[in-house]
């Protein structure tokens, strides 16, 4: 860097030098002197590209004397960016809690009647199906086994295995866990029934699916229906929200239905979850 300021240095004095040597030629005598003439015309040429050339030499030279000024008020606003990036995203981060933390408020205030332990899901299965987690509260804690897991979104699972600060959950895609479902709204009135037997179902397309076995022939389930717990095994509560249907089809003897379910819960990206606290314990009875 010192050298090549030098250089630029030894270059403007060079050319200094020479447009104080050609300046006599450019003021003595008249005009009718066709040597003075050229002189003054190739001076008035050459005076005016070394005017341009050392506005630019100047320019230059003040660029890199400044330069080590620049790169250093560069890297500040690199820092100054990364940190605005930084508390973008902490919003962000507390914009979607507060909104997680709302919507549970919310369910839990349509659902007075039972009390809730929160948890935050501390690991997952590790064969990459989603479908049991490993939650932060235990024994000590209040929890026990059969205890049903939700979110605001709807139906996580069920607590399978309790220890003294975790637990496991099972979750309803997992094909061992089955909860009875029915389809909002319907009702016996007709002789229609609109309930069966929810599972967790591994599709081809989706690993995060369920479905609902054992309908009737003249069941009335269509596609877009909402699927809720029927609370008529006892072990979960009653009316919490499954998934939507997203086909309907006949098994494979034609008897019965089958309705294959969206969980309305994102299993991929789940961190909390509350557990439903029964109001008979020993029982696990909803």
């Amino acid at each position: 860097m010192r050298f090549l300021k030098n250089k630029l240095i030894v270059t403007i004095i060079i050319l200094s030098i020479i447009f104080l040597i050609l300046i006599p030629f450019s003021i003595k005598g008249g005009s009718g002197s066709f040597l003075r003439n050229g002189i003054g015309v190739t001076f008035n040429s050459v005076q005016g590209g070394l005017y341009r050339f050392n506005g630019r030499l100047k320019d230059f030279l003040g660029f890199m004397i400044n330069f080590s000024g620049v790169k250093s008020e560069n890297e500040e606003l690199k820092k100054e960016n990364s940190s605005l990036k930084n508390k973008l995203v902490e919003y962000n981060t507390l914009k979607n809690d507060n909104s997680q933390l709302r919507k549970e408020l919310d369910f839990k205030k349509q659902r007075a009647e039972y009390n809730y332990i929160g948890c935050d899901i501390i690991g997952k299965s590790s064969d990459g199906i989603l479908d049991e987690f490993a939650i932060n509260r235990g024994s000590a804690d209040g929890i026990g086994k059969q205890m049903v897991a939700v979110t605001a979104e709807g139906l996580v699972g069920q607590v399978i295995q309790v220890e003294n600060n975790w637990s496991i959950v099972q979750c309803l895609t997992n094909e061992n866990l089955a909860v009875g479902g029915t389809v909002e709204g319907s009702t016996d009135t007709s002789g229609v029934i609109n309930s069966g037997i929810v599972k967790g179902y591994k599709g081809s397309d989706s690993k995060f699916l369920a479905k609902l076995y054992y309908l009737p022939q003249e069941s009335t389930v269509k596609k877009g229906d909402v699927i809720l717990t029927s609370g008529i095994d006892n072990s979960y509560p009653q009316g919490i929200r499954i998934g939507s249907v997203v086909s309907v089809e006949d098994d494979k003897g034609k008897v019965m239905k089958n309705a294959t379910i969206k969980p309305y819960v994102n299993f991929d990206k789940i961190q909390e979850l509350l557990i439903v606290v029964p109001q008979n314990k020993v029982d696990i009875k909803y």
